[in-house]
């Protein structure tokens, strides 16, 4: 089954196929000769699907506006059509008068629902095979327990692959664990995180290895990064160019549930700053043989992530002294800055000022920070945000880089950009030379 898995369904053949066979299945819904169905039932399914489709839209973007980031008009054009569908099956059954014709046409109404989510998820790149899209892992999973624990030695060097080299029998893969991490100080709720750890990790001695905590957008989980985002394959592969040397990669959860959003700051809506600053750290050290200079420590995350690295960098830059925004945000939103400064802060225009990053960047020094600020070239949303932040890093005293990859706002940019700047961020980090 393994080459079922591995099928591409943002390129490739499958999604042209399974747009075709959608664009059939919607033929057969609209195409029936009995004329109280083509007169009524299809324009009627049309307009319910149309209002449905105008008022999520209204009540998403307008009204409760759940995400910080916009969604193309597009996925709400697709999400109307696989309502069309299911409205007009019924009719068309009815309107088919065959056992065989009612058969034909749910089979048509799933098409176009399926056609629909392929196009959704090429928007997103979210579910990049077939494996993925069913919930079968393409890494080595393993439980927390069976973790090898410390060594004794240690491999140390300034930089690491100056004194290390790889061992016979080192795993060719690094594996993945899952890390409970309690809101100790914080009182935050968190998700548990998700644990890379690179083929190194499992050696006897091990080299003391530096973290790059990645965090998931708004909606989203720490799972993501494995999924859309394919990160246990870029970093096997920098593994393999390195000796088994790469960055233990922690996916955290910034948000603490999928819908939550609490902008990555300490507020009635929990204390996020505070957890990912300090409870984190904590208990990846206590579970973990890692280097905890602080030297050794990136954050980076997509979207709400990315905005939430920037945050982390400039309010906890001891902590956090590199970073890889990507696609986020110019300052946390939750939509416009008045609802921002009256939901989370209070109506306190002050507080919102002493920790949105543009202001820190324009007031305060960050000499010994630096980090990346990747966006997609068809990312107009957010684009211009990037580069103006990446400006304002800059003039800031950052060591900062900005980058423009083919794409939208998308894992198919997100995954680059780790790809692309994971050997700056590890030279950052002192692993590689």
């Amino acid at each position: 089954m393994d080459w079922l898995y591995r099928i591409s369904l943002i390129s490739g053949p499958l999604p042209v196929i399974l747009t075709v066979l959608g664009v059939l299945g919607g033929v057969w819904l609209l195409g029936s000769s009995v004329r109280w169905y083509y007169r009524r039932a299809v324009p009627i399914a049309g307009l319910i699907a149309l209002v449905i489709m105008i008022a999520v839209w209204i009540t998403v973007e307008k009204v409760i506006v759940p995400f910080p980031d916009p969604i193309e008009m597009s996925i709400y054009v697709w999400i109307g059509l696989g309502i069309y569908a299911l409205l007009l099956l019924g009719p068309r059954i009815k309107a088919g008068g065959t056992i065989a014709k009612a058969v034909l046409s749910v089979v048509a109404t799933v098409l176009v629902i399926v056609t629909a989510a392929t196009q959704i998820n090429l928007v997103f790149a979210a579910y990049p095979t077939v494996g993925i899209a069913f919930g079968h892992d393409d890494f080595d999973r393993i439980s927390l327990s069976e973790v090898p624990g410390p060594t004794d030695p240690v491999v140390t060097g300034d930089p690491t692959d100056t004194v290390w080299k790889a061992p016979e029998g080192m795993p060719i893969r690094g594996r993945v664990t899952t890390l409970p991490v309690p809101g100790t100080i914080s009182g935050f709720s968190a998700r548990d995180a998700q644990v890379y750890l690179p083929p190194s990790y499992f050696t006897n001695p091990r080299p003391l290895l530096p973290v790059l905590v990645l965090m998931a957008g708004q909606p989203g989980k720490p799972e993501d990064w494995l999924q859309g985002g394919k990160l246990t394959a870029t970093m096997d592969a920098f593994a393999r160019d390195h000796e088994g040397l790469a960055p233990v990669v922690v996916i955290a959860d910034g948000t603490g549930s999928q819908m939550a959003n609490p902008l990555c700051t300490d507020s009635s809506q929990g204390k996020v700053g505070t957890y990912l600053a300090k409870d984190l750290p904590a208990a990846v050290a206590n579970a973990f043989q890692i280097d905890t200079n602080p030297r050794a420590w990136a954050i980076g995350g997509l979207s709400y992530g990315g905005t939430c690295s920037l945050q982390m960098a400039t309010n906890y830059p001891d902590v956090y002294p590199t970073f890889l925004d990507l696609s986020g945000q110019v300052e946390p939103s939750l939509g416009d800055r008045q609802r921002t400064v009256d939901e989370i802060f209070g109506g306190d225009e002050a507080a919102f000022v002493k920790v949105n990053p543009m202001d820190l960047l324009a007031t305060r020094k960050f000499p010994n920070s630096g980090g990346v600020f990747v966006v997609g070239t068809d990312d107009n949303e957010f684009k211009p945000g990037q580069q103006k932040v990446y400006e304002a890093a800059k003039a800031a005293g950052m060591d900062a880089r900005y980058l423009e990859l083919p794409g939208g706002h998308s894992f198919s940019v997100w995954s680059a950009g780790v790809e692309q700047e994971l050997a700056w961020i590890s030279q950052r980090m002192g692993l590689i030379s």
